[in-house]
Order: C-alpha cells, then sequence, then structure tokens
C-alpha cells in the first residue's frame, strides 16, 4: 500500500517502492503531486507537476535560450527580447534625436495644448508656418497641440520657443 508525502516509500521502510501506486522498483524519482512531494516510479512520474522540468531546463536550471529563473521571468524575459527586436536599435535617436540630458522636458500646465493651438490660431498661424518659423517638425508641434508632448519626444527648447512666440505660459513652475 502506498504511502503518500511520507518520503519514506511503501512497506517497511526501505524507500523502494512508489509513493503513489507502491509499485517495488528501484527507478524512485522525486514528483511533486498535487502539492505534495513524493518518490515515484517511472509509469507515475507523469502525473507529477515537475515532469517537464527535466527535459527543458537540464541540470544548470537554465533554459534552452540561457535564461535562468521560472517561467514567467523567462516568458517576461522573451517578451522584452521580441519588443526589443521589433523596435530596432535605439542608436537613431539618441545621434540624432532629443537629448534629454540637456533638454528636458519640463512639467507643462494642464491642456497646454489647447492653450497652444488657441494661441497659434490666434495669431493667425497654420501649423505649418509655426512649425518652419521655430525650426520645428510639424508632427511635433501637432503632437504638443495634442498634448503628446512627453510621448512625441519633444525637448523643453520647443515648449520655451513657442511660449516666447507666442506670448503663453507652458511652464508649470
Amino acid at each position: 500500500m502506498a504511502k503518500y508525502s511520507t518520503n519514506r516509500g511503501g512497506g517497511g521502510g526501505d524507500g523502494d517502492s512508489c509513493e503513489l501506486c507502491g509499485r517495488s522498483t528501484a527507478k524512485l524519482r522525486r514528483a511533486n503531486v498535487a502539492g505534495a512531494d513524493l518518490l515515484v516510479c517511472p509509469d507515475c512520474a507523469p502525473h507529477g507537476e515537475n515532469r517537464h522540468a527535466d527535459r527543458k531546463s537540464g541540470s544548470s536550471g537554465t533554459s534552452r535560450d540561457g535564461t535562468s529563473g521560472n517561467r514567467k521571468k523567462r516568458a517576461a524575459q522573451r517578451t522584452a527580447k521580441m519588443y526589443d527586436s521589433a523596435k530596432g536599435d535605439s542608436k537613431h535617436w539618441e545621434e540624432k534625436g532629443t537629448n534629454y540630458e540637456k533638454d528636458r522636458l519640463p512639467y507643462l500646465v494642464s491642456g497646454y495644448g489647447g492653450v497652444v493651438e488657441s494661441a497659434r490660431q490666434d495669431a493667425g498661424l497654420q501649423l505649418a508656418e509655426l512649425a518652419d518659423e521655430l525650426d520645428l517638425d510639424e508632427k511635433q508641434l501637432l503632437a504638443i497641440e495634442q498634448g503628446r508632448a512627453t510621448r512625441a519626444n519633444v525637448g523643453g527648447s520647443a515648449i520655451r520657443a513657442l511660449e516666447e512666440r507666442l506670448d503663453v505660459t507652458l511652464v508649470d513652475e
């Protein structure tokens, strides 16, 4: 008769019986079955929760792609790798984009996009005209008017130039 979660095997304590089915064998292995850590025979081993651990991670605890840790951590690492490869190299914005250490975007007033749009229209300027005058990309100016300055990677110098040209307050000090 099998003894469950005793880690001693069945019978008289000789430790050579499966704790799940009671079969006597010398090829016992440890398996976690329904939360209980048991010594089981090769036939009962597929019932254990760690039945794929030997195949996937090997003896070193690392998976095929060289990462270590649990399943959720490996999934997060794979997702990050896929995201990085889809986005490509970040050098494209580091070399020719805004230098955020030197040109940080300041805290902006609430509703800054509407303020810029109204002031531009009151000045009788088109979006393209103001962008050319301030030497800004038209997409950046549109993003500012739509309240997306942070996501559009707009620098603080663009905000200050708009404040000066349109005579508005955008920085929340």
